[in-house]
């Protein structure tokens, strides 16, 4: 995939180039991106994805008629 060889690339740079920081946060980014993309070929063999869990958030009260919003 294109994210992963672009990640490969400045990955490269950064070593190249002595950028510390990068040397130490692109690899998470290039596990983050396989993750991704084995997640994506699974689904291709019809596979299930897990997706997480939505959040969810309070209802809000509703307002009875009448009543003065506050």
């Amino acid at each position: 995939m294109e994210i992963r060889g672009n990640l490969l690339d400045r990955i490269a740079e950064a070593k190249r180039e002595g950028w510390l920081g990068e040397i130490e946060g692109l690899p998470v980014s290039l596990a983050g991106a396989e993750s991704k993309i084995d997640q994506i070929n699974a689904a291709s063999r019809g596979m299930p994805i897990n997706l997480g869990m939505p959040r969810q958030t309070p209802a809000q009260p509703t307002r009875q008629k009448g009543q003065a919003h506050r």
